[in-house]
């Protein structure tokens, strides 16, 4: 009755998939370029590099900070949200980076901000930062921070792409910033990912990385090319220790048209935002995630107003029985999963608002649709449990 997500094709994407077939070009080629160009316009940044998911994105945009002229070394610190997804701090571990995980602030659910500089050190090169569902993260004093101590700022925009922080799109703020076109995400290319740089040498690492490390896509003004190697050896040459996180031609044609529609989909999505904050902004029971009129709205998060764990999941065992599909906000509170042994941290970060979060808040979906009936339903079967509650 109530899925987490929907379908956002049309005829056109299967069009474009045709057309990929009849063109006898599957590899990386023409069609992401073209995808790659528009993207850059359309959010205004100098340069996109499509990828195959948007955490290969995350991959090569951190991998990306190893081979910079202010390089990031095995066992520099990068400051985290405590909230986010798993591919957001996993390049961290293969690259040799240590996460400094800051807590969120419990309204806005992004990094709070206030509590950034206390936990920078002569370590600390970058903060990664997470747009989570769709809301901005508190950019002035994130910037302010970078420039005294001398930072990259990486925005993980992958949930957020169309928000805005004051007039200037998400993902566009810092050195670079990442998105992904996974199917529940604002467009979909079923998987897929792109990074955005206005920084000519950060562009030419992601590409060179993106591929094998090698030289094949780089011009002749890039910093890395090597102009005493011969034709013969030019495709193959291997500048960087690379990957293969290369996107296909469906990719590219898929999300061209994706595109075309993005505004007119997040417009709905924003309506639905609107109805769900009239809904639920004054509730007894649960409170919802800050707002503003940039917001470009992933999904609806709903965290109960006093601790109460067991509470919540009655709840959500009662919304799957009324056909309401819910889920955690994001990874919860990601030092509580149990990969987070990995990174041998010196202890256990005190990150007491998102631990609430992961105890008491889950999420539901929004759609590129019209979601009035739903969401008015939602509403009704929440006003019913806890009618229920209040009688026992």
């Amino acid at each position: 009755m109530y899925p987490l997500i929907h379908d956002s094709w049309s005829q056109k994407e299967i069009e474009s998939i045709n057309r990929v077939i009849k063109s006898n070009r599957f590899s990386m080629g023409p069609q992401i370029a073209d995808f790659e160009e528009k993207f850059a316009k359309k959010f205004r940044v100098k340069y996109a590099i499509c990828v195959n998911s948007g955490s290969s994105a995350n991959l090569i945009a951190i991998a990306a900070l190893r081979f910079l002229k202010k390089a990031v070394m095995p066992g520099d610190e990068i400051i985290v949200p405590a909230i986010g997804w798993s591919t957001t701090y996993s390049p961290l571990f293969y690259l040799g980076f240590k996460p400094v995980f800051v807590d969120i602030n419990a309204k806005s659910l992004n990094i709070d901000v206030d509590l950034i500089e206390n936990q920078i050190s002569k370590k600390t090169k970058a903060i990664l930062a997470v747009n989570l569902l769709g809301k901005s993260a508190e950019y002035k004093k994130i910037k302010l921070l970078c420039q005294k101590y001398n930072l990259h700022l990486i925005e993980d925009n992958c949930e957020s792409m169309g928000a805005k922080y004051q007039s200037q799109y998400n993902g566009t703020l810092g050195l670079a910033g990442t998105f992904s076109f996974f199917y529940s995400h604002h467009i979909t290319t079923i998987e897929g990912g792109m990074i955005t740089t206005n920084d000519r040498q950060f562009y030419d690492i992601c590409i060179s990385l993106r591929a094998h490390g090698w030289l094949r896509n780089l011009d002749e003004s890039s910093h890395l090319y090597d102009k005493n190697v011969d034709d013969f050896r030019r495709m193959f040459w291997f500048v960087l220790p690379g990957f293969n996180v290369r996107p296909i031609e469906f990719t590219g044609a898929i999300g061209i048209e994706q595109l075309k529609k993005f505004d007119s989909m997040l417009k709905i999505r924003r309506a639905n935002h609107k109805l769900f904050i009239k809904l639920f902004e004054n509730d007894k029971y649960l409170y919802i995630q800050d707002y503003e009129k940039n917001h470009s709205s992933f999904s609806f998060a709903l965290i109960l107003r006093k601790n109460n764990n067991n509470l919540r999941n009655k709840l959500i065992e009662y919304l799957k029985k009324k056909g309401i599909e819910t889920r955690p906000i994001a990874s919860g509170n990601i030092t509580r999963n149990p990969f987070i042994k990995y990174f041998n941290l010196p202890k256990k970060p005190n990150c007491k608002n998102a631990n609430f979060v992961d105890m008491n808040g889950f999420m539901v979906g929004n759609h590129p649709i019209d979601l009035t009936s739903n969401l008015k339903l939602f509403k009704k079967h929440i006003d019913s449990f806890f009618e229920k509650i209040e009688k026992v």
